[in-house]
């Protein structure tokens, strides 16, 4: 199955239309509540360590998918620069879902070495956020 890469501005004009799309962001809760998509879903792909420490794969994460979403479903993924959700997409496509699309520069968008922006995320292009 072909993952469809896209910009956010795509993706806000796929939200937008009557297709019904859900975006599906898959960073962690605590960054999640910092600020996401308007009426998107949180279902993390890593969660911290033990102890807290570190990242780990979610072992849960396509089970929580599988309960809330079709496999035909339309799913926007987003993450905070672009890395996680390609891995849950391909997570996604490798059981079934035939209609993912991957939101390129995730939340705040693909950095350099530096920190530097170099692909504008949603936020960075003044999409609409939310909090709640």
């Amino acid at each position: 199955m072909v993952i469809k890469r896209i910009d956010p501005d795509k993706a806000h004009d796929l939200l937008q239309s009557d297709q019904g799309f859900t975006y599906l962001d898959v960073r962690m809760p605590e960054e999640f509540v910092e600020g996401h998509v308007p009426d998107s879903r949180n279902i993390p792909v890593m969660i911290r360590g033990e102890g807290g420490v570190g990242l780990r794969m979610n072992p849960e994460f396509s089970e929580v998918v599988d309960q809330e979403f079709k496999a035909d479903s339309k799913i926007i993924l987003g993450c905070q620069k672009g890395g996680r959700s390609q891995k849950a997409a391909d997570i996604l496509s490798d059981k079934g879902y035939t209609n993912l699309h991957d939101m390129r520069g995730g939340f705040i968008g693909e950095t350099d070495v530096l920190g530097n922006v170099t692909f504008p995320g949603w936020h960075s292009r003044g999409l609409p956020t939310t909090r709640q």
